[in-house]
């Protein structure tokens, strides 16, 4: 295929005429970290000898991992500049040898035994362009396969020195570099953005759904009833022995693991197992949207969790060691009989009743579940803080997808700029 005007081959792929193709060797002078005895580490000069696998699509300099005592000297002879890159000399995987980082920081910082410096030969490599660049598919493609050891995957200096690099003019090397950091700050902003909204929404649900907060033009006291008092019906599957794997297509049925609900992260139904054939077919004990799943068996730490399920796919069952509750629509919102389940009196009164002779297995029977005393408040202030935290979710959701689209943009960004096939002067 011809290759178009302004355009040339290269072993790096097709980069524009301008563009130089150059090896790690004249792009750096390499250097061996320094290797400390265990001894010296905890306090004295900031240190680094391991670069983290992070992604592609959002470059960071390298982590700071401690402090490491060194001679003056030797701290002098290791420390790592602006520009300077790191490439992980040696990694338990092979896909993770040679990562490169620049560091772009001011601090003095010294580099460890696990990790090769490289420091730019010239001033014709801008540093944040290198932060995205080095890290490339046609530079990971080179250096992934000279990776090699029996226990641990290791590269030396001189094949990171046959690396090569296409390698742009400096002006277009900052021009990516400002490109692609401004999209770095607009990820960085949405990230503290979505932060800060699930924090508030956080506190929104610790305020409305245990009554500290109330809603404009609702009061009085919220009422104390037993769980049995606001569900239509309860039930819980078998504990077979399962395949570990979630079900794969339209036949399978799949039954609950316990960690599908937790106190960290709620609930989460890809935490399942597929059924043996005998135990398909089970509607009667199926779940659905708007069911609470409260574990009954288990460590006792892990007993008595509550977890409302705002989505689960078909032929999906709770397990043994679990109840499923089906709320009276007219008497409780699933969120709200979640929370008030792991209220502290509900709580207290579960745990009361919790048996077993280690504290690593223990469970309660169903019935102290549904004789559990929980407060709630009427239907209408129920429904009216549900529809807060709803719309809380959505604008949640409206900037997670904006996140998502805009990490998309970034990696087609720097498919198209590290090539050249998009040009920015």
């Amino acid at each position: 295929m011809a290759v178009k005007q302004g355009y040339k081959q290269t072993e790096v792929g097709v980069i524009p005429e301008e563009w130089e193709v150059r090896p790690f060797g004249a792009l750096f002078t390499f250097r061996n970290g320094v290797n400390a005895d265990k001894d010296s580490y905890g306090q004295g000069v900031r240190f680094i000898n391991v670069l983290e696998p992070i992604t592609y699509s959002h470059i960071h300099g390298p982590e700071i991992q401690g402090q490491v005592t060194l001679p003056e000297s030797v701290s002098i002879s290791y420390a790592v500049k602006l520009g300077d890159v790191l490439f992980n000399r040696t990694s338990e995987t092979q896909e993770e040898v040679g990562l490169a980082s620049t560091y772009l920081g001011s601090e003095r910082v010294v580099f460890g035994g696990f990790v090769i410096r490289g420091r730019p030969t010239d001033g014709n490599l801008d540093p944040v362009y290198s932060g995205y660049a080095l890290r490339a598919p046609c530079i990971r493609s080179q250096i992934i396969p000279m990776g090699q050891g029996a226990i641990r995957a290791n590269i030396g200096q001189s094949n990171l020195s046959l690396v090569v690099a296409p390698v742009p003019p400096i002006y277009e090397q900052r021009a990516i570099a400002t490109a692609l950091s401004d999209v770095d700050a607009l990820l960085d902003a949405l990230e503290r953005l979505i932060a800060k909204k699930r924090d508030l929404k956080q506190a929104a649900m610790q305020q409305l759904l245990t009554g500290q907060t109330r809603l404009p033009g609702f009061q009085g006291e919220w009422e104390i009833v037993q769980v049995q008092d606001v569900i239509f019906g309860s039930f819980c599957g078998p504990s077979p022995t399962c395949e570990e794997r979630n079900i794969q297509d339209d036949s399978e049925w799949g039954v609950l693991k316990t960690t599908a609900a937790t106190k960290e992260n709620g609930w989460d139904w890809t935490k399942h197992k597929t059924l043996p054939r005998v135990f398909w077919n089970k509607p009667q004990i199926e779940l659905r949207q708007g069911d609470v799943i409260v574990t009954k068996a288990g460590p006792r730490h892990r007993v008595g969790v509550a977890a409302w399920v705002n989505y689960v796919p078909p032929r999906i069952i709770p397990s043994g060691k679990m109840i499923a509750l089906r709320p009276l629509p007219d008497k409780v919102v699933p969120l709200m009989l979640a929370t008030a389940i792991s209220a502290r009196d509900a709580q207290t009164y579960l745990d009361q009743r919790t048996t077993g002779m280690a504290e690593s297995q223990v469970n309660f029977e169903n019935t102290a579940l549904l004789e559990a005393p929980i407060r709630i408040p009427r239907i209408e202030e129920q429904t009216a803080i549900a529809t807060v935290l709803s719309d809380m979710d959505a604008e949640l959701a409206a900037l997670e997808q904006r996140l998502t689209k805009t990490r998309a943009l970034k990696q087609g960004m720097m498919r198209e700029l590290l090539t050249g096939r998009t040009r920015l002067v």
